[in-house]
Protein backbone atom coordinates (compact mmCIF):
# COMPACT_ATOMS: atom_id res chain seq x y z
CA UNK A 1 0.00 0.00 0.00
CA UNK A 2 1.42 3.40 -1.00
CA UNK A 3 1.99 6.36 1.28
CA UNK A 4 1.77 10.16 1.27
CA UNK A 5 4.57 12.27 2.72
CA UNK A 6 3.86 15.92 3.43
CA UNK A 7 6.67 18.43 2.91
CA UNK A 8 7.31 21.88 4.37
CA UNK A 9 7.62 24.09 1.25
CA UNK A 10 9.64 26.71 3.13
CA UNK A 11 12.42 24.28 4.05
CA UNK A 12 11.97 21.24 1.82
CA UNK A 13 11.89 19.03 4.93
CA UNK A 14 9.53 16.07 5.26
CA UNK A 15 6.78 16.54 7.85
CA UNK A 16 4.80 13.31 8.16
CA UNK A 17 4.04 10.11 6.26
CA UNK A 18 0.50 8.75 5.95
CA UNK A 19 -0.71 5.37 4.73
CA UNK A 20 -3.24 5.38 1.91
CA UNK A 21 -6.13 3.04 2.52
CA UNK A 22 -7.36 0.36 0.13
CA UNK A 23 -10.50 0.57 -1.99
CA UNK A 24 -12.15 -1.98 0.31
CA UNK A 25 -11.37 0.05 3.42
CA UNK A 26 -12.55 3.22 1.70
CA UNK A 27 -15.85 1.57 0.78
CA UNK A 28 -16.28 0.47 4.40
CA UNK A 29 -15.89 4.12 5.45
CA UNK A 30 -18.50 5.16 2.89
CA UNK A 31 -20.92 2.61 4.33
CA UNK A 32 -20.21 3.81 7.88
CA UNK A 33 -20.78 7.43 6.84
CA UNK A 34 -24.08 6.46 5.24
CA UNK A 35 -25.16 4.65 8.41
CA UNK A 36 -24.34 7.76 10.46
CA UNK A 37 -26.36 9.83 7.98
CA UNK A 38 -29.47 7.69 8.47
CA UNK A 39 -29.54 8.81 12.11
CA UNK A 40 -28.34 12.39 11.60
CA UNK A 41 -31.07 13.16 9.06
CA UNK A 42 -33.68 12.54 11.78
CA UNK A 43 -32.25 15.26 14.02
CA UNK A 44 -34.16 18.53 13.97
CA UNK A 45 -32.68 21.53 12.19
CA UNK A 46 -32.27 23.23 15.55
CA UNK A 47 -30.36 20.29 17.05
CA UNK A 48 -28.07 20.11 14.01
CA UNK A 49 -27.43 23.84 14.38
CA UNK A 50 -26.40 23.38 18.03
CA UNK A 51 -23.77 20.82 17.03
CA UNK A 52 -22.50 23.03 14.21
CA UNK A 53 -22.17 25.92 16.64
CA UNK A 54 -20.00 23.65 18.80
CA UNK A 55 -17.86 22.78 15.79
CA UNK A 56 -17.11 26.47 15.32
CA UNK A 57 -16.09 26.86 18.94
CA UNK A 58 -13.91 23.76 18.72
CA UNK A 59 -12.15 25.23 15.69
CA UNK A 60 -11.42 28.37 17.68
CA UNK A 61 -10.21 26.33 20.64
CA UNK A 62 -7.74 24.55 18.36
CA UNK A 63 -6.88 27.58 16.21
CA UNK A 64 -3.19 27.86 16.93
CA UNK A 65 -2.40 24.17 16.48
CA UNK A 66 -4.36 23.98 13.23
CA UNK A 67 -2.90 27.25 11.93
CA UNK A 68 0.67 26.11 12.62
CA UNK A 69 0.03 22.84 10.81
CA UNK A 70 -1.46 24.57 7.76
CA UNK A 71 1.50 26.92 7.56
CA UNK A 72 3.93 24.01 7.85
CA UNK A 73 2.14 21.99 5.16
CA UNK A 74 1.47 24.65 2.49
CA UNK A 75 3.55 27.72 3.41
CA UNK A 76 0.72 30.12 4.28
CA UNK A 77 1.66 33.16 6.33
CA UNK A 78 0.85 32.29 9.93
CA UNK A 79 -1.43 35.31 10.28
CA UNK A 80 -3.39 34.20 7.22
CA UNK A 81 -3.69 30.69 8.66
CA UNK A 82 -5.12 32.06 11.90
CA UNK A 83 -7.54 34.23 9.93
CA UNK A 84 -8.58 31.17 7.93
CA UNK A 85 -9.55 29.28 11.06
CA UNK A 86 -11.54 32.29 12.26
CA UNK A 87 -13.36 32.39 8.90
CA UNK A 88 -14.18 28.70 9.29
CA UNK A 89 -15.58 29.30 12.76
CA UNK A 90 -17.60 32.24 11.41
CA UNK A 91 -19.09 29.96 8.75
CA UNK A 92 -20.19 27.58 11.51
CA UNK A 93 -21.72 30.46 13.46
CA UNK A 94 -23.54 31.85 10.42
CA UNK A 95 -24.85 28.44 9.39
CA UNK A 96 -26.02 27.62 12.91
CA UNK A 97 -27.84 30.96 13.12
CA UNK A 98 -29.40 30.94 9.65
CA UNK A 99 -29.55 27.31 8.56
CA UNK A 100 -32.77 26.36 10.38
CA UNK A 101 -34.62 29.22 8.70
CA UNK A 102 -33.01 28.64 5.28
CA UNK A 103 -34.05 24.98 5.35
CA UNK A 104 -37.43 25.35 7.04
CA UNK A 105 -40.50 23.81 5.43
CA UNK A 106 -42.48 26.14 3.17
CA UNK A 107 -46.23 26.23 2.79
CA UNK A 108 -47.75 26.52 -0.70
CA UNK A 109 -51.27 26.65 -2.14
CA UNK A 110 -51.36 24.24 -5.11
CA UNK A 111 -54.39 24.14 -7.40
CA UNK A 112 -54.67 20.35 -7.23
CA UNK A 113 -54.64 19.86 -3.45
CA UNK A 114 -55.78 21.43 -0.22
CA UNK A 115 -52.30 22.57 0.67
CA UNK A 116 -48.71 22.01 -0.27
CA UNK A 117 -45.53 21.64 1.73
CA UNK A 118 -42.00 22.02 0.38
CA UNK A 119 -39.34 20.31 2.46
CA UNK A 120 -35.59 20.51 1.93
CA UNK A 121 -34.67 16.94 2.73
CA UNK A 122 -31.08 15.65 2.94
CA UNK A 123 -29.99 13.39 0.09
CA UNK A 124 -27.32 11.23 1.75
CA UNK A 125 -23.54 11.16 1.61
CA UNK A 126 -21.75 14.08 -0.09
CA UNK A 127 -18.21 13.49 -1.33
CA UNK A 128 -15.83 16.47 -1.37
CA UNK A 129 -12.54 16.59 -3.28
CA UNK A 130 -10.60 19.59 -2.05
CA UNK A 131 -7.31 21.42 -2.81
CA UNK A 132 -4.43 22.60 -0.65
CA UNK A 133 -4.51 26.39 -0.85
CA UNK A 134 -7.01 26.79 2.01
CA UNK A 135 -6.60 23.53 3.94
CA UNK A 136 -9.42 24.31 6.40
CA UNK A 137 -11.71 26.73 4.58
CA UNK A 138 -12.14 24.59 1.47
CA UNK A 139 -13.33 21.76 3.72
CA UNK A 140 -15.55 23.80 6.00
CA UNK A 141 -17.20 25.60 3.09
CA UNK A 142 -18.97 22.51 1.77
CA UNK A 143 -18.93 20.29 4.87
CA UNK A 144 -20.81 22.60 7.22
CA UNK A 145 -23.53 23.33 4.66
CA UNK A 146 -23.95 19.63 3.96
CA UNK A 147 -24.07 18.75 7.64
CA UNK A 148 -26.62 21.46 8.30
CA UNK A 149 -28.77 20.00 5.52
CA UNK A 150 -28.62 16.61 7.27
CA UNK A 151 -26.15 14.87 4.96
CA UNK A 152 -23.08 12.78 5.70
CA UNK A 153 -19.72 14.12 4.48
CA UNK A 154 -16.66 12.46 2.95
CA UNK A 155 -13.41 14.30 2.30
CA UNK A 156 -10.55 13.52 -0.04
CA UNK A 157 -8.09 16.29 0.69
CA UNK A 158 -5.03 17.30 -1.28
CA UNK A 159 -2.02 15.14 -0.44
CA UNK A 160 -0.09 18.34 0.37
CA UNK A 161 -2.25 18.98 3.45
CA UNK A 162 -3.26 15.49 4.54
CA UNK A 163 -2.51 16.33 8.15
CA UNK A 164 -4.82 19.34 8.16
CA UNK A 165 -7.72 17.25 6.88
CA UNK A 166 -7.19 14.63 9.56
CA UNK A 167 -6.92 17.30 12.26
CA UNK A 168 -10.28 18.77 11.21
CA UNK A 169 -11.82 15.31 11.49
CA UNK A 170 -10.37 14.99 15.01
CA UNK A 171 -11.64 18.45 16.00
CA UNK A 172 -15.14 17.63 14.76
CA UNK A 173 -15.26 14.32 16.57
CA UNK A 174 -14.07 15.84 19.83
CA UNK A 175 -16.72 18.56 19.52
CA UNK A 176 -19.50 15.97 19.52
CA UNK A 177 -20.27 15.38 15.85
CA UNK A 178 -21.62 11.82 15.54
CA UNK A 179 -18.97 9.26 14.72
CA UNK A 180 -18.33 8.62 11.00
CA UNK A 181 -20.58 11.49 9.90
CA UNK A 182 -17.52 13.42 8.70
CA UNK A 183 -14.90 11.05 7.34
CA UNK A 184 -11.51 11.67 5.73
CA UNK A 185 -10.42 9.25 3.00
CA UNK A 186 -6.65 9.03 2.45
CA UNK A 187 -6.84 7.48 -1.01
CA UNK A 188 -5.38 7.68 -4.51
CA UNK A 189 -7.10 9.13 -7.58
CA UNK A 190 -8.24 5.77 -8.94
CA UNK A 191 -9.97 4.91 -5.69
CA UNK A 192 -11.49 8.40 -5.66
CA UNK A 193 -13.15 7.68 -9.00
CA UNK A 194 -14.75 4.56 -7.57
CA UNK A 195 -16.02 6.55 -4.58
CA UNK A 196 -17.88 8.85 -7.00
CA UNK A 197 -19.58 5.77 -8.46
CA UNK A 198 -20.49 4.25 -5.08
CA UNK A 199 -24.25 3.92 -4.74
CA UNK A 200 -24.24 5.40 -1.23
CA UNK A 201 -22.63 8.62 -2.51
CA UNK A 202 -25.38 10.97 -3.68
CA UNK A 203 -23.50 14.21 -4.40
CA UNK A 204 -19.99 15.28 -5.35
CA UNK A 205 -18.30 18.65 -4.89
CA UNK A 206 -14.88 19.63 -6.17
CA UNK A 207 -12.69 22.68 -5.81
CA UNK A 208 -9.81 22.57 -8.25
CA UNK A 209 -8.70 23.20 -11.82
CA UNK A 210 -11.08 23.21 -14.76
CA UNK A 211 -9.35 20.04 -15.98
CA UNK A 212 -10.09 18.30 -12.69
CA UNK A 213 -13.64 19.62 -12.89
CA UNK A 214 -14.18 18.07 -16.30
CA UNK A 215 -12.90 14.72 -15.08
CA UNK A 216 -14.96 14.64 -11.89
CA UNK A 217 -18.02 16.14 -13.56
CA UNK A 218 -17.92 13.47 -16.28
CA UNK A 219 -17.60 10.67 -13.73
CA UNK A 220 -20.44 12.03 -11.62
CA UNK A 221 -22.67 12.67 -14.63
CA UNK A 222 -22.19 9.09 -15.83
CA UNK A 223 -23.48 7.94 -12.43
CA UNK A 224 -26.22 10.61 -12.42
CA UNK A 225 -24.86 12.39 -9.35
CA UNK A 226 -25.44 16.04 -8.51
CA UNK A 227 -22.24 18.10 -8.56
CA UNK A 228 -20.97 21.50 -7.46
CA UNK A 229 -17.75 22.56 -9.19
CA UNK A 230 -15.69 25.52 -7.97
CA UNK A 231 -12.89 25.70 -10.50
CA UNK A 232 -10.03 27.92 -11.56
CA UNK A 233 -10.17 31.48 -12.74
CA UNK A 234 -8.22 34.31 -14.32
CA UNK A 235 -9.87 37.17 -12.47
CA UNK A 236 -9.61 40.62 -14.01
CA UNK A 237 -9.31 43.79 -11.96
CA UNK A 238 -10.13 46.87 -14.02
CA UNK A 239 -8.52 50.20 -13.16
CA UNK A 240 -10.79 52.78 -14.82
CA UNK A 241 -9.94 56.34 -15.76
CA UNK A 242 -11.41 57.93 -12.62
CA UNK A 243 -9.89 55.46 -10.13
CA UNK A 244 -8.01 56.57 -7.03
CA UNK A 245 -4.63 55.18 -8.12
CA UNK A 246 -3.11 54.84 -4.66
CA UNK A 247 -6.13 52.80 -3.57
CA UNK A 248 -6.05 50.87 -6.85
CA UNK A 249 -2.42 49.90 -6.39
CA UNK A 250 -3.03 48.82 -2.80
CA UNK A 251 -6.12 46.75 -3.66
CA UNK A 252 -4.62 45.18 -6.78
CA UNK A 253 -1.41 44.18 -5.00
CA UNK A 254 -3.41 42.59 -2.19
CA UNK A 255 -5.66 40.87 -4.73
CA UNK A 256 -2.68 39.32 -6.50
CA UNK A 257 -0.42 38.43 -3.57
CA UNK A 258 -2.86 37.27 -0.89
CA UNK A 259 -2.17 33.69 0.20
CA UNK A 260 1.17 33.81 -1.62
CA UNK A 261 -0.73 34.38 -4.87
CA UNK A 262 -2.43 30.98 -4.69
CA UNK A 263 -6.15 31.66 -4.48
CA UNK A 264 -8.78 30.94 -7.11
CA UNK A 265 -10.29 34.36 -6.51
CA UNK A 266 -7.00 36.26 -6.56
CA UNK A 267 -6.79 39.08 -9.07
CA UNK A 268 -4.60 37.83 -11.90
CA UNK A 269 -5.12 40.15 -14.88
CA UNK A 270 -4.93 43.89 -14.17
CA UNK A 271 -6.54 45.82 -16.97
CA UNK A 272 -5.60 49.48 -16.79
CA UNK A 273 -6.97 52.26 -18.97
CA UNK A 274 -4.42 54.06 -21.11
CA UNK A 275 -5.01 57.38 -19.38
CA UNK A 276 -3.69 56.14 -16.01
CA UNK A 277 -1.57 53.17 -17.16
CA UNK A 278 1.93 54.63 -16.75
CA UNK A 279 1.34 56.07 -13.29
CA UNK A 280 -0.38 52.90 -12.08
CA UNK A 281 2.36 50.63 -13.42
CA UNK A 282 5.15 52.64 -11.79
CA UNK A 283 3.48 52.47 -8.38
CA UNK A 284 2.39 48.86 -8.81
CA UNK A 285 5.88 47.62 -9.70
CA UNK A 286 7.39 49.57 -6.80
CA UNK A 287 4.97 47.90 -4.41
CA UNK A 288 5.84 44.43 -5.74
CA UNK A 289 9.55 45.15 -5.49
CA UNK A 290 9.05 46.05 -1.83
CA UNK A 291 7.43 42.71 -0.90
CA UNK A 292 9.41 40.95 1.82
CA UNK A 293 9.56 37.20 1.17
CA UNK A 294 10.44 35.12 4.18
CA UNK A 295 9.65 32.48 6.77
CA UNK A 296 5.84 32.17 6.83
CA UNK A 297 5.92 31.78 10.63
CA UNK A 298 7.61 35.20 10.90
CA UNK A 299 5.05 37.95 11.53
CA UNK A 300 7.21 40.39 9.50
CA UNK A 301 7.08 38.38 6.27
CA UNK A 302 4.85 39.77 3.51
CA UNK A 303 4.80 36.56 1.51
CA UNK A 304 5.81 32.95 2.08
CA UNK A 305 6.76 30.18 -0.35
CA UNK A 306 4.50 28.53 -2.87
CA UNK A 307 2.97 25.26 -1.74
CA UNK A 308 5.41 22.99 -3.56
CA UNK A 309 8.49 23.13 -5.77
CA UNK A 310 6.64 21.33 -8.57
CA UNK A 311 3.90 23.97 -8.70
CA UNK A 312 6.52 26.73 -8.49
CA UNK A 313 8.32 25.20 -11.48
CA UNK A 314 5.04 25.01 -13.41
CA UNK A 315 4.54 28.73 -12.78
CA UNK A 316 8.04 29.52 -14.01
CA UNK A 317 7.32 27.64 -17.23
CA UNK A 318 4.18 29.75 -17.76
CA UNK A 319 6.18 32.93 -17.21
CA UNK A 320 8.93 31.78 -19.59
CA UNK A 321 6.39 30.83 -22.27
CA UNK A 322 4.65 34.20 -21.92
CA UNK A 323 7.96 36.04 -22.31
CA UNK A 324 8.83 33.91 -25.32
CA UNK A 325 5.55 35.05 -26.88
CA UNK A 326 6.09 38.74 -26.25
CA UNK A 327 5.45 39.56 -22.59
CA UNK A 328 8.11 41.47 -20.64
CA UNK A 329 9.12 41.15 -17.01
CA UNK A 330 8.82 44.41 -15.08
CA UNK A 331 10.05 42.83 -11.83
CA UNK A 332 10.71 39.36 -10.44
CA UNK A 333 10.26 36.52 -12.88
CA UNK A 334 12.93 34.01 -11.85
CA UNK A 335 13.38 31.32 -9.22
CA UNK A 336 15.71 32.45 -6.41
CA UNK A 337 18.74 30.35 -5.49
CA UNK A 338 17.28 29.21 -2.20
CA UNK A 339 16.08 25.92 -0.71
CA UNK A 340 12.30 25.67 -0.72
CA UNK A 341 9.46 26.51 -3.09
CA UNK A 342 10.13 30.24 -3.28
CA UNK A 343 9.06 32.61 -6.04
CA UNK A 344 9.25 36.41 -6.11
CA UNK A 345 6.40 38.87 -6.52
CA UNK A 346 6.39 39.32 -10.30
CA UNK A 347 4.82 41.78 -12.74
CA UNK A 348 4.46 40.99 -16.45
CA UNK A 349 3.64 43.67 -19.02
CA UNK A 350 2.88 43.59 -22.75
CA UNK A 351 0.58 40.68 -21.96
CA UNK A 352 -1.56 39.65 -24.92
CA UNK A 353 -3.78 36.80 -26.18
CA UNK A 354 -1.87 33.61 -26.94
CA UNK A 355 0.32 33.92 -23.86
CA UNK A 356 -0.31 31.82 -20.72
CA UNK A 357 -0.29 35.08 -18.74
CA UNK A 358 -3.36 36.22 -20.69
CA UNK A 359 -5.20 32.98 -21.44
CA UNK A 360 -4.55 30.74 -18.46
CA UNK A 361 -4.60 30.82 -14.68
CA UNK A 362 -1.19 31.62 -13.21
CA UNK A 363 -1.50 30.15 -9.72
CA UNK A 364 1.23 32.05 -7.95
CA UNK A 365 2.45 35.62 -7.27
CA UNK A 366 2.56 36.79 -10.91
CA UNK A 367 0.48 39.79 -12.02
CA UNK A 368 -0.39 40.29 -15.69
CA UNK A 369 -0.82 44.00 -16.49
CA UNK A 370 -2.78 44.78 -19.66
CA UNK A 371 -3.36 48.21 -21.21
CA UNK A 372 -6.88 49.13 -22.32
CA UNK A 373 -7.82 52.00 -24.64
CA UNK A 374 -10.59 53.24 -22.38
CA UNK A 375 -13.15 52.05 -19.84
CA UNK A 376 -15.30 50.32 -22.46
CA UNK A 377 -12.27 48.45 -23.80
CA UNK A 378 -11.31 47.49 -20.24
CA UNK A 379 -14.71 45.83 -19.75
CA UNK A 380 -14.33 43.96 -23.04
CA UNK A 381 -10.88 42.67 -22.05
CA UNK A 382 -12.07 41.68 -18.58
CA UNK A 383 -14.73 39.44 -20.10
CA UNK A 384 -12.32 38.03 -22.69
CA UNK A 385 -11.64 34.86 -20.70
CA UNK A 386 -12.94 31.32 -20.57
CA UNK A 387 -13.17 31.80 -16.81
CA UNK A 388 -15.64 33.75 -14.70
CA UNK A 389 -15.20 33.35 -10.96
CA UNK A 390 -14.54 36.85 -9.63
CA UNK A 391 -13.18 40.21 -10.62
CA UNK A 392 -12.72 43.77 -9.47
CA UNK A 393 -13.50 47.34 -10.47
CA UNK A 394 -11.42 50.29 -9.28
CA UNK A 395 -13.54 53.29 -10.06
CA UNK A 396 -14.40 56.73 -8.63
CA UNK A 397 -18.08 56.48 -9.53
CA UNK A 398 -19.48 53.76 -7.29
CA UNK A 399 -22.94 53.73 -8.89
CA UNK A 400 -21.42 53.25 -12.33
CA UNK A 401 -19.23 50.46 -10.98
CA UNK A 402 -22.28 48.70 -9.53
CA UNK A 403 -24.02 48.94 -12.91
CA UNK A 404 -20.96 47.46 -14.65
CA UNK A 405 -20.77 44.71 -12.05
CA UNK A 406 -24.44 43.75 -12.24
CA UNK A 407 -25.10 44.13 -15.98
CA UNK A 408 -21.79 43.67 -17.81
CA UNK A 409 -19.17 41.76 -15.78
CA UNK A 410 -19.59 38.06 -16.63
CA UNK A 411 -18.45 36.58 -13.31
CA UNK A 412 -19.97 35.13 -10.16
CA UNK A 413 -18.50 37.78 -7.85
CA UNK A 414 -17.28 41.37 -8.22
CA UNK A 415 -15.31 43.49 -5.76
CA UNK A 416 -15.57 47.27 -6.12
CA UNK A 417 -12.68 49.30 -4.68
CA UNK A 418 -11.81 46.43 -2.36
CA UNK A 419 -10.51 42.87 -2.34
CA UNK A 420 -12.06 39.99 -0.46
CA UNK A 421 -12.00 36.22 -0.47
CA UNK A 422 -15.30 35.00 0.95
CA UNK A 423 -18.01 35.93 3.40
CA UNK A 424 -20.51 33.50 4.97
CA UNK A 425 -23.41 35.81 4.07
CA UNK A 426 -22.60 36.19 0.35
CA UNK A 427 -22.80 33.63 -2.49
CA UNK A 428 -19.51 32.15 -3.68
CA UNK A 429 -19.10 30.55 -7.11
CA UNK A 430 -18.54 31.25 -10.78
CA UNK A 431 -19.66 30.86 -14.37
CA UNK A 432 -18.14 29.56 -17.61
CA UNK A 433 -15.06 27.38 -16.98
CA UNK A 434 -14.99 28.49 -13.37
CA UNK A 435 -17.74 25.99 -12.65
CA UNK A 436 -21.28 26.04 -11.31
CA UNK A 437 -23.19 25.91 -8.09
CA UNK A 438 -22.99 28.28 -5.14
CA UNK A 439 -21.72 28.10 -1.60
CA UNK A 440 -22.43 30.41 1.36
CA UNK A 441 -25.16 32.99 1.75
CA UNK A 442 -27.98 30.49 2.22
CA UNK A 443 -27.31 28.99 -1.21
CA UNK A 444 -24.82 26.32 -0.17
CA UNK A 445 -27.17 24.62 2.29
CA UNK A 446 -29.60 23.94 -0.57
CA UNK A 447 -27.13 22.55 -3.14
CA UNK A 448 -27.36 18.98 -1.84
CA UNK A 449 -30.96 18.67 -0.72
CA UNK A 450 -34.11 17.17 -2.19
CA UNK A 451 -36.64 19.97 -2.63
CA UNK A 452 -39.57 17.69 -2.00
CA UNK A 453 -43.17 18.63 -2.83
CA UNK A 454 -45.84 17.19 -0.52
CA UNK A 455 -49.45 17.55 -1.60
CA UNK A 456 -52.13 17.30 1.09
CA UNK A 457 -55.73 16.74 0.09
CA UNK A 458 -58.54 18.81 1.52
CA UNK A 459 -60.97 17.15 3.93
Amino acid sequence: MSTITTVNPATGENLETYQKISKEDAFAKVEACHEAFTKWKLESLEDRAKIIKKLGQSLRDNKEELAQLMTAEVGKLIGDSRDEVELCAAICDYTAANGPNDLADEQRDPNNAGRGIVTYSPIGVVYGIQPWNFPSYQVIRYAIASLMAGNGVLLKHSSLCTGSGLMIEKIFNEAGLPENLFTVLVIDHDTSDTIIEHDKVRGVTLTGSDGAGRHVGKKAAAAIKKTVLELGSNDAYMVLEDADLDLAVKVCAQARLYNNGQTCINGKRFIVTEKVYDEFLEKFVARFEGVKIGDPTDEDSDMGPMSSADLRDDLQQQVDESVKKGARIACGGSVPDKTGAWYPATVLIDVAPGQPAYDDELFGPVASVIKAKDDEDAMRLANDSRYGLGGGILCGDEDRAIELASKHFDTGMVFINTYGVADPSMPFGGVKNSGYGREHGGFGVKEFVNAKGIFVGSN
